[in-house]
């Protein structure tokens, strides 16, 4: 299910939250939305939901308008995940997830092998006040999964997850996206997400400040790689004279260790110049953090 959005603004008395964003996130897509606190992220997954209505402009979703009658069929194939999940602690987890069912029109047999998949058969009986974070998270994502969802809507969702967990639930995120499921997701842990998005927009101040992946955000921002070279004896003296023919690059020189910064266009002809008294060398690229900041992500941690 795609989602268009042409030259959306949303105003909260003199407070302009979003600023005629335009976005096209295509069917199957997974979307990254990141940006400081503040920045327009919550507004805008709620007028992609038709939560909110727009101020200006349009929000579609599955070619069809939010604001229309018609959407409130195209809503029972979205599955949403606030930043924090909460129901009736009284209930079992199992009894939790039936209710979604019962709301989304899905047939409860479905609860037992959604609670399977998300780790929690053990604890389908146990109320909900006896769950850790991590557990109601797990449980939440199970009801954004129950019905096999055309657009999956993403806040935070790995809150309360161990390492196991957060690698568990991109799997089965992108089992979701190989059924052709669009999933637009939102964090504040950017190295967790930078490598799994497809494509991400970086808001600021309600506007776009940047859209694309993460080598097209790399490659207009022009930050410089990093390369850490471990050199043979004596190579740490040769280093500076050996890269001097090499404009815009930087070193700096501890024995025979030489960090390096450099444009990505220029790794190659470094290591090559490099590479008689090389023993060891580690490339960093730009990390979507250091994207962040370059963009106007100073005002905040994203979130």
């Amino acid at each position: 299910m795609s989602i268009e959005l042409d030259a959306v603004s949303k105003s909260f008395g003199p407070v302009e939250a979003i600023r005629n964003v335009s976005l096209n996130i295509a069917q199957g897509e997974m979307f990254g939305l990141i940006g400081h606190n503040g920045a327009g992220k919550s507004t805008l997954f709620k007028l992609m939901l038709g939560l909110l209505p727009a101020s200006a402009g349009a929000v579609r979703v599955g070619g069809v308008a939010t604001a229309s009658a018609q959407f409130r069929q195209v809503r029972r194939r979205i599955g949403y995940l606030p930043e924090s999940f909460v129901s009736y602690d009284n209930l079992s987890g199992l009894e939790v997830l039936q209710l979604f069912a019962d709301l989304k029109q899905v047939a409860r047999a479905e609860c037992g092998r959604m609670l399977r998949r998300v780790g929690l058969a053990d604890a389908a009986t146990r109320r909900l006040h006896t769950y850790s974070k991590g557990m109601r998270q797990r449980l939440g994502f199970a009801q954004v999964l129950l019905g096999d969802p055309a657009l999956i809507f993403l806040d935070e969702p790995t809150n309360g997850l161990d390492p196991e967990g957060i690698a568990d639930f991109y799997t089965i995120l992108r089992e979701a996206q190989g059924r052709g499921a669009t999933i637009v997701i939102t964090s504040h842990i950017l190295a967790e997400i930078q490598d799994r998005v497809d494509r991400l927009v970086i808001l600021d101040a309600g506007r776009v400040a940047a859209l694309g992946t993460l080598a097209e955000l790399r490659a207009r921002q022009v930050l410089p790689s990093h390369i850490d070279a471990q050199l043979l004896p004596g190579g740490g003296a040769k280093a500076g004279p050996a890269l001097a023919h090499l404009a815009g690059v930087t070193t700096i020189v501890d024995g025979e260790r030489v960090v390096i910064a450099c444009a990505a266009t220029l790794k190659a002809p470094v290591l090559a110049a490099l590479a008689p008294m090389l023993v060891d060398v580690t490339i960093r690229e730009p990390s979507l953090e250091d994207l962040f900041l370059g963009y106007g992500g100073t005002h905040g941690r994203a979130h």
